[in-house]
């Protein structure tokens, strides 16, 4: 499938998402938001790839919603009745296709992530950033309150009041700050940034896929329950990950041969 406002790239187990609408800092006009839901549910379909990374085209990941630009050619002037129907709308899906991916996601911090851009890098699992790397909330300034999953991933990745503080103020939160508060998980050199996120993904993507896939559902679905209910989760995530009867045989031949191992998922 061919994308006008995003680029797509399988390597190594590794699909590569950048959003490409440099002029406007990756903001999110109707084409660029129906083509991250397609290209997301490519990934999930997709059992070749193994780790996603999500990045922007010149100086920002994602700067929110496109409110200046007209409306895309072909998107129709009202809502389908579908649509109308939905009380998540558009916001609640994009959230949605970002976090229910179903493979570990790595969201570059390449300059400004603000608003629903914000909340896609939050919906990520990991993000790497530099010292450039900006975050805004952004909402309070326009009148708005937290969409696109914010008021959930904000919160449980900094804490309550860190997370109020960001969109009450809807402050610039940048590098250093950002790797303090929980905001990113690595911070690198400017340049180093997708080097560093493609070893990351490259760890993830040698490990055994069933494995990955089940640790992260067991991860998600585990962020809001008690303990109990948790473990027996954790019991179901461990017979999901053995679901690969060759990969299990594959990790104890290699362990004996003292070789590195080659895991397919099957």
């Amino acid at each position: 499938m061919s994308y006008e406002c995003l680029q797509y790239a399988v390597s190594d187990h590794i699909a590569t998402v950048t959003f490409d609408r440099p002029e406007k800092l990756n903001a999110i006009n109707g084409v660029l938001r129906n083509e991250i839901y397609a290209v997301s549910d490519a990934i999930y379909q997709d059992d070749d790839v193994r780790v996603a990374i999500f990045t922007g085209n010149g100086r920002g990941f994602c700067s929110g919603a496109d409110v200046t630009g007209p409306r895309p050619q072909g998107e129709p002037s009202t809502p389908s009745q579908n649509d109308r129907l939905d009380d998540m709308g558009w916001v609640g899906k994009l959230a949605m296709s970002i976090y229910e991916i179903g493979v570990p996601t790595i969201a570059v911090m390449n300059g400004v992530a603000a608003g629903a851009g914000m909340s896609i890098a939050l919906a990520c699992d990991l993000r790497v950033g530099c010292e450039k790397s900006r975050f805004k909330t952004v909402f309070a300034e326009r009148g708005l309150s937290p969409d696109s999953g914010m008021s959930y991933f904000l919160p449980r990745l900094i804490g309550y009041g860190r997370a109020a503080d960001l969109i009450f103020t809807s402050r610039n939160v940048e590098g250093e700050e950002a790797y303090r508060l929980g905001l990113l998980d690595r911070l690198v050199a400017e340049a180093e940034m997708m080097d560093c996120a493609r070893e990351v993904a490259g760890q993830m993507a040698s490990l055994p896929p069933m494995a990955i896939r089940s640790g992260k559902r067991v991860l998600q679905y585990n962020m809001d329950l008690d303990f109990h209910r948790a473990l027996r989760n954790e019991s179901f995530g461990l017979q999901f990950a053995r679901r690969s009867p060759n990969d299990q045989k594959e990790q104890r031949a290699s362990f004996v041969e003292k070789r590195k191992p080659n895991f397919t998922g099957t």
